[in-house]
């Protein structure tokens, strides 16, 4: 699905919070292991995913509740970009292709 470029200005989705030159290096490693995932069947991808995330977590961050602490932010803050990037504006494009609960 293509995002729409009026998107990409209201919400920014231009992912600001790394540099442009640090994305390559990322996606580099990010792109075989989401094609990885999408292989699997379906209802294994949500149970493989969490697998990955929480893999990474654990050997990223130290054992303290500080780094915890900041993990669990981390994935709050996920939580709310998916939202605000993706699921908001995929809702508010189907409230006026089928119109809003009355």
């Amino acid at each position: 699905m293509s995002i729409p470029h009026f998107l990409h200005v209201c919400y920014n989705l231009s992912v600001p919070y790394i540099k442009r030159q640090q994305r390559p290096a990322i996606d580099k490693l990010v792109d075989p292991l989401v094609s990885r995932l999408k292989s699997l069947p379906l209802e294994d991808q949500d149970g493989s995913l969490n697998y990955t995330v929480t893999k990474i977590i654990k050997r990223l961050y130290p054992q303290k509740y500080f780094h915890y602490n900041r993990a669990l932010g981390v994935l709050t803050a996920i939580t709310h970009e998916l939202y605000r990037r993706l699921i908001g504006p995929y809702e508010d494009s189907k409230i006026k292709e089928n119109g809003d609960v009355k």
